[in-house]
This record gives structure tokens, sequence and C-alpha cells, in this order.
């Protein structure tokens, strides 16, 4: 599904939602921060390795995780079935960050429940044309799921 990307700062300004960045690379961490901060309505959470974003998004309950696959600790897969629960009750969604073009961990993340991939390095533009949908998408999964 192709979005045009928001334009106008108020387009910017409507979109709205916590991100948790699990990302061990400090220059790749500060450039999703910038971009991050374009938009207002988002509340970021960091975490440096995978055991840190698991147990923030358990606790903080973020809509949308953008998940590096290659982490110190364990790797972004492990995160992914980590987090299955979470993802098949369609509470969060998750975005993996990767360096190459196909990974089998890619794949396999994919078929556990992740929304997307974005090869990096991740740009302005793709963050602006999917952000809004995704979050959007996870909070009327949320609202249906209550509603039960």
């Amino acid at each position: 599904m192709n979005q045009v990307a928001p334009t106008t700062a108020s387009e910017q300004d409507a979109i709205h939602g916590t991100v948790l960045c699990i990302e061990d690379h400090p220059v790749t961490m500060a450039v999703v921060e910038g971009m991050l901060a374009t938009f207002p309505g988002i509340k970021l959470l960091k975490a440096g390795g995978g055991r840190e974003g698991v147990h923030i998004a358990r606790t903080q309950l973020p809509e949308l995780i953008l998940l590096d696959m290659r982490l110190p600790d364990i790797s972004g897969l492990e995160v992914v079935r980590a987090l299955s629960d979470e993802i098949s009750q369609q509470k969060l969604a998750v975005v993996l960050l990767t360096a190459d073009n196909f990974s089998i961990d890619v794949v396999k993340a994919m078929s556990l429940g992740a929304r997307d991939y974005w090869i990096k390095p991740l740009t302005l533009a793709k963050l602006q044309g999917t952000l809004g949908r995704l979050l959007e998408r996870v909070r009327a999964d949320r609202a249906r799921r209550a509603q039960r």
C-alpha cells in the first residue's frame, strides 16, 4: 500500500503515538531520533539491546517498534519471538531495520508478524510515508480488541 508522505507541518503534527527504537549503533539511533523529532506528536523510547527492548516493549507498550536485526545481546528475530504474544494480539507493530536486501531472519520475522522491513539507511521520506499508517492501524486494532 503506497501512501503519500505528509508534506505540511499540520500533517506531521497529526501523527502521534509512542515509538520504541531498538538499535545499538549510536549514529543510527541519533538519525532515527532526529527524524522522529520532526513529528511533535511522537514519543520516542530507546533501547540499545534486544533484552532491554523487550522489557520496555512489555512495560511501556508502544504502538510501533523500529527494530535493528543485528543487536549485541539477542537478535532482532529473537526479539520478535519474545514479543510474539503482543504481536499476534495486534498490541504493537514491528518494523525491522536491516542493512541486508535479503535475510532469512527478515523472512522469519515477517512470518512471525513483523509488519514491514526497511533497508538501512532509513530515509525521512520512508518514515513519513508509513509512520502514520502503522500507528493508526495499531490504534484501530487495539480499539477493536477493547470492544470485544
